[in-house]
Parts: structure tokens; sequence; C-alpha cells
């Protein structure tokens, strides 16, 4: 039987698939932030939240690229291509298509329009052309093109924009230039295919004047604007620049044609001068969007109740999560329609960002809402990745002595994801030397805090005692259920071997075990250990991932798929992604 143990193996000697996991599992979910922030050690905060040990410690960063977290990202994705770059393509693919992580599609487009299976032609002895290479740029091509109406999973202007100017970054240029990509003499950053792609991208939309005119309704124009001068683009027709009122003059050597001559520029007028109502008219009328409303406003007027209101059907689901301190703040939310219309927004959150926007509204039964928002987010994760099987998820929380100073941190991390799951499916037990059964009176973020309130950190440290006090307390795995462990704590017990044996004692069929690492001082293997005396996949996240509200679902996400065959090594999250058609130019 083939095991894996993912951090007892040195670097040299794992895999493709355990790269593939440290991806999701510690990548930072954002790469471009739009507030100024601190660069400390390495890790983004927002200034304006900082506490005085990150002010101190901390540099300062102004809004836009991360660069830190952005090499970060890249070197791995760079790191797993070079292992395997069939699974690098199907995960490009998984990414726009399967996910929701914006920053990730653009950083998986740009490797792959960038890196060296291109298409070439392969030559044999006599210099014939024998065949042609893979031509993976071709799917950060399509990544590109990718087009599904009403669909949140394909890139957006600014998406395919970042990709350049991520490319174009001095430190990821670098990367690219040593992995081969580009000309190591040239001063100019390897773009491969991009300006190629984003010229196409244009011209589909110059061809499709609604879709142009949406993409400006939209807040894009600017946008779009930045990327026809940086892709080079030269427009087939005036309508181009007419519905982005972008107004052309000669170029120096004389040889523009288009749009010089005759051009009706469509303006966004100011709204100065129109009465509040006046204004809400224009707005039903045209039925313009929020970002094409906010920045005409006259001073005297500002957005309004019931401009606001007018504009209601523009906003998204999560858009009207962000905007719930305005909402409140002028009252719409004690409108039935609004309130109802918020709390479906409400429902269907996907990420925990709710809890951060929480902090700022005043009324208890908001903030309680916007808490459920979370726990809502952390649910879908879970359901989506155990819709084919039945999954049983085993949390055995580290209260040790070892964990002083770490334990508060743990039941955080623990409150924004055990209430994602169901009570049937859930078993929880803390230890030291002696395991305590626990079990939350209802599932949510509220019920797991109260749960776990009274844990101390005391005492020595034994895993299996966990493992038999829920034997004891009678909790039983059907025989065709796939059990997951999760291991919140350090790691420094007992040998790996007796924590096993724990498992074999008591019945239980072990299918996939992670540990969210939690460390106060040393580290230990036990977990690891085990999970390779099993012969189970093994995967671990540090639990200061979970503080990020967009990173807890995916991560659950990845933990929570066990693998689909009994006794598989591989992680069936793996499997998920190399069953993911490779994305084709249409």
């Amino acid at each position: 039987m083939t095991t894996r143990t993912q951090t007892t193996l040195t670097e040299t000697q794992r895999g493709p698939a355990e790269r593939l996991l440290d991806v999701v599992l510690g990548a930072s979910a954002h790469l471009w932030h739009h507030r100024p922030g601190l660069d400390v050690a390495g890790t983004w905060v927002a200034a304006a939240h900082a506490d005085a040990k990150a002010q101190a410690r901390g540099r300062k960063v102004a809004p836009g690229l991360f660069v830190p977290a952005a090499v970060k990202l890249y070197g791995q994705l760079l790191e797993l291509y070079r292992l395997n770059p069939t699974l690098m393509a199907h995960f490009a693919s998984y990414a726009l298509t399967q996910t929701d992580w914006r920053d990730l599609k653009v950083a998986t487009c740009a490797l792959m329009l960038v890196q060296e299976h291109a298409g070439l032609p392969v030559r044999d002895g006599q210099g014939q052309v024998a065949f042609h290479d893979d031509d993976f740029r071709a799917i950060g091509e399509a990544m590109v093109l990718h087009y599904v109406r009403r669909s949140t999973r394909m890139l957006t202007p600014k998406a395919v924009l970042r990709v350049a100017e991520l490319l174009e970054t001095p430190e990821i240029a670098r990367l690219n230039r040593a992995a081969g990509f580009g000309d190591p003499a040239s001063r100019k950053p390897p773009l491969g295919r991009w300006k190629r792609v984003a010229q196409k991208w244009l011209a589909a939309r110059e061809a499709n004047l609604p879709m142009l005119q949406g993409l400006v309704k939209a807040g894009y124009k600017e946008t779009l604007k930045k990327l026809a001068r940086k892709a080079g683009y030269k427009p087939a027709s005036q309508g181009f620049f007419e519905v982005l009122g972008w107004k052309q003059k000669q170029a120096e050597a004389g040889h523009r044609e288009v749009g010089l001559h005759g051009l009706t520029l469509v303006k966004r007028e100011r709204f100065d001068g129109l009465s509040e109502a006046e204004i809400c008219e224009w707005i039903e009328l045209e039925r313009l969007s929020y970002k094409e409303v906010v920045g005409r406003l006259p001073k005297d007027v500002g957005l309004t109740p019931a401009i606001l209101a007018a504009l209601l059907p523009s906003l998204s689901d999560r858009d009207l999560r962000l905007m719930t301190p305005t909402l409140e703040e002028l009252g719409l939310l004690a409108e039935a329609s609004v309130k109802a219309r918020w709390e479906r927004a409400v429902s269907r959150a996907t990420d925990q960002r709710s809890l951060n926007i929480a902090k700022n509204v005043r009324g208890e039964d908001l903030r309680r809402k916007l808490e459920e928002a979370s726990d809502n987010a952390a649910r879908q994760a879970v359901a989506e990745a155990t819709a084919d099987a039945d999954v049983r998820v085993m949390f055995l929380i580290d209260k040790s002595g070892s964990m002083e100073g770490a334990i508060e941190q743990s039941k955080e991390a623990l409150s924004r994801i055990l209430a994602g799951f169901p009570l049937d499916k859930l078993h929880v037990a803390a230890f030291d030397t002696m395991g305590t059964v626990l079990q939350p009176k209802a599932a949510s973020r509220v019920a797991v805090q109260h749960m776990l309130a009274g844990l101390k950190a005391s005492g020595g440290t034994v895993h299996g005692a966990a493992v038999y006090a829920l034997h004891r307390a009678g909790v039983r795995i059907p025989e065709a259920a796939k059990l997951v462990v999760m291991v919140v704590g350090d790691e420094a017990g007992e040998a790996g071997d007796q924590f096993a044996r724990a498992f074999r004692a008591s019945g239980y069929t072990v299918a996939a075990m992670a540990l969210l690492v939690n460390v106060a001082g040393a580290r230990g293997n036990t977990v690891r250990t085990g999970a390779s005396q099993l012969g189970v996949p093994f995967s671990e996240v540090s639990v200061g991932q979970f503080a990020d509200p967009y990173q807890v679902p995916r991560v659950l996400q990845a933990l929570m798929d066990a693998p689909r065959v009994a006794g598989a090594s591989q992680s069936g999250w793996v499997d998920r992604v190399m069953s993911t058609p490779l994305l084709k130019v249409a």
C-alpha cells in the first residue's frame, strides 16, 4: 500500500499533489488590496486595523499588488508546473471554472500564458517535424476568452489587465526568466501571449457593442482604456471610442486612421442641478448601476435613501452584504422588501467577510445575521465537498499544557469552521491525557464558541485519549461512510503508531487525516506519523489561515475531500482537479 506523509518528506521528495495542496492550504487569498496596508514579515495587514505591535514591525505599503504574497503564490505555481505541467494545466482550468478565487485565476492564467509548452514543432534526427508539443499557452488564452453569460467564473476586464500587471512585476519577471520563459538578456518582462489574447478579448467586445456598453455600465470604462493601451489594441471602428467616451488625437507619426473625426462621445454627465426625485427618475429610466451613479451625485444631495433604493436592483448579493452599514445608516433595512432581499443575500454568502462587516453595524439583529452569513459560507463549502459521499468528521482539539498561549487561537479558528458541519455527522473531543467529548448545542458560530469557552491549556498530551473518549460515548461510523479526522494543535504527543492504534482498537477506519497547525512552542509529529501508519492521505494547514474570510471555504473543501478509492493515498480533491477538462479556445 502506498502512503504519503507530507511534512516528513524532504523538499526534493515532495510531489506535485503535496505542492498543489500547499497552494490551496497555505497561500494568501488576496494579492491585490484596495486600501493602505503594512508588510509584517511578508504578511499584509490592514493599516487601519493594525495593533501597536504590527505598527512597530510593519512596513507601509500602498494600495495595489502586495508583492510578497504574489511572489509566494506564483513561486508555488511555478514549482508545481516544473514537477507536472499537465497537473498545472488542469489546475488552471479548475481554478477558473470551479472556484471563486479571483487572484488565483489571475496567477494561473499568467503562468499558462508564458510557460514553455507552446505547441512548437519537435523534429526528428533528420530535421523533419515529428510532432508538435502540447500547447498549454492555449489554456491561458482560453482562460482569458472564456465567457458564460451571467457567470462570475470568468475573468473580468480588471482581471485581464492584472494578468499583465503581474507578469510585469520585476520580481515575477525574474522568476519567469529564471524558468526559461523569456530572453534572459531582455529588459522587457516576458508576457507570452498576453497581448495577442488581450487584443482578441477586446475585439470580441468591440464586435458586440451591447456587451461593451454593459462593461462600461458596470464601471469598467477606465479599465478598458488601460487594457487597450497596454495591449496596443487598434479598434476597427469609431464605435469603440464612442462607447468609452474616449477622445482621440493623431499620433506623432501620423498613422492614426480610426476615431479622429466625427466621434459622438458617450459621456457620463454629472447630476449637478438635478433634484433627488429627478436623479431617481434617471436611474430608473436608464437602469443605471451604483458605480455609474455614485461619482456623479451633487455634493448637496449625496447618496440618499431614495437614490440607494432606486439603485438596489443593480446591486449583487455580495454588494448588499458589503453595504450593510450604509443600508442600516440610511434606514433602508427597516423596509420589509429591502430587508427580505438583504436576508436572501446573507443566506447565499460564499465567504466569511460578513464577520468583518458585522463589526461596523449598530443593530444586534443585523450583527447576528451577518455572523449567520459566515456560518452559511462554511456550510456551503462542506456541502459541496461532501455532495457525492457520506463523510463523517472527527475534530480532536489539543488542550494540553503545551498549548498555553495558543488555545484561544484554536477556539477562534474552530468557531469559524465547525458551524459548517451537520451535527449528526460531526464528532468533537478535546484532550490532554484524558479525552472529553464536546457537543455544540446548535450548528452556529455562537454555539461553537459556547462549547469551547471552558477549554483551558493544561496537562500532558495523548491524542488517542480523544479517540477512546468518542468510542466510549457511543460514536460509531457507518461502514459505507468516509471518516475524516482533523486534529488541532502542535502534534507534540505520543508516538504516531500509538495514535494509529487508537483508531484500530476503536474500530474506526480513517479515510483521510488533517492537521490544523497551532504551535505555541515546539512542534511534534504525532499526527503525520499516525497518518503514515494508517496509510491515509495527510494534509496540514496553519490555523492562521482561518483568519482570512475568503480562505475558510476553500480550505474546508480541500480538507474534506476524502480519497474516493479506499486506501488511496492521493487526496480526492487532487483527483477532482485532474478530472477537470482542459479549457480550449472556442
